[in-house]
């Protein structure tokens, strides 16, 4: 595998994406930048001689936690994604695919610009009404996708995601540090650890996350999956993508809501603003499931939040993942 990073040498990209016919006529790359955080994968901003592209490539571990590994693949199953849902409608919503290279486990798509990611919210606490109608009808539409039958069941990732998602927020021996996140954090999570009822929802909750469903799914929609550029909502990094129940993604949404807003109630929003039939209660105890991880587990989010806020977000999510409402 050909390995690119932030010290490539333009030159030597460019040799290799002219080898693949990805540039055009007498276009090369001048200058490398690093795009975004790239959480996952090595993500470059290419300035050529005519445009700027966004060169992705996935690496057997995750960038940000190199000691963590992922499977190579996911690329593959972001391209996939990207691929199915050409006729969604939501073109609008999606940068352009210009590339994928298997082997190298490359993908070359359009850069969008001076976007910038939509954690803002957890700041600014105010989400944009349109936008969040946007993004839930950009949502539908992908789960209205039909599902080719080869379509990747991407499980090695989903078996990684699973583990951070319903099981490792809730051990006391995982390793991880709740007051170098803030002090005081480890005791207002200590209740939820020891919670049976709790644990056993979740743990029947990420037995359905791991099963094969009949749904296309983002798999990670939430801010950090969502741009905004000139006024438009953009979607990205469907890597976790696969085929399950569409509360999932829903969920996921309702629970970023809920901990951008403060608000216990603003998950409903989301299936307001959803137009497919939806399971309220599911919807609910996946929304409870994430907002818990997001606060005790590994993934923390950039969420300035005072104690007080955060016992009483746990104790919304406690009683989502419990009665679903």
């Amino acid at each position: 595998m050909k390995a690119f990073d932030i010290h490539s040498e333009p030159q030597e990209i460019s040799a290799f994406l002219s080898g693949l016919g990805w540039l055009e006529d007498g276009e090369s790359v001048r200058e490398v930048s690093r795009a975004g955080e790239g959480n996952m994968n090595v993500v470059l901003r290419l300035a050529t001689t005519g445009r700027s592209l966004i060169l992705k490539q996935s690496r057997p571990y995750v960038q940000k936690y190199p000691d963590i590994p992922a499977p190579l693949g996911r690329i593959r199953t972001e391209y996939r994604f990207y691929r199915e849902v050409q006729g969604a409608g939501i073109q609008d919503h999606l940068p352009a695919i210009y590339g994928f290279h298997e082997p190298s486990h490359l993908l070359l798509m359009e850069d969008l610009g001076k976007a910038e990611d939509m954690t803002f919210l957890y700041r600014t606490r105010q989400p944009d009404a349109e936008t969040l109608q946007a993004l839930a009808g950009a949502l539908a539409r992908i789960h209205a996708c039909t599902l080719p039958a080869d379509y990747p069941d991407n499980l090695e990732l989903r078996q990684l995601n699973h583990q951070h998602i319903f099981v490792l927020p809730f051990r006391e021996d995982n390793g991880f540090s709740l007051d170098d996140v803030q002090p005081g954090l480890a005791a207002l999570a200590a209740p939820y650890l020891n919670d049976q009822a709790l644990i056993r929802n979740i743990t029947e909750l990420g037995e359905r996350y791991l099963s094969e469903g009949d749904t296309l799914l983002h798999g990670d929609y939430y801010p950090g999956s969502w741009l905004q550029a000139d006024g438009k909502a953009y979607i990205i990094d469907p890597e976790f993508s696969f085929a399950g129940f569409p509360e999932f993604d829903l969920g996921v949404m309702a629970a970023h809501l809920v901990m951008a807003t403060n608000d216990p109630d603003a998950w409903r929003r989301v299936l307001d603003l959803y137009p497919n039939p939806a399971d309220p209660q599911l919807t609910g105890r996946v929304a409870g499931t994430e907002i818990l991880r997001r606060l005790i587990g590994l993934a923390q989010l950039p969420l300035e939040r005072s104690l007080d806020e955060k016992r009483n977000l746990l104790e919304t999510a406690r009683k989502l993942v419990l009665y679903g409402n």
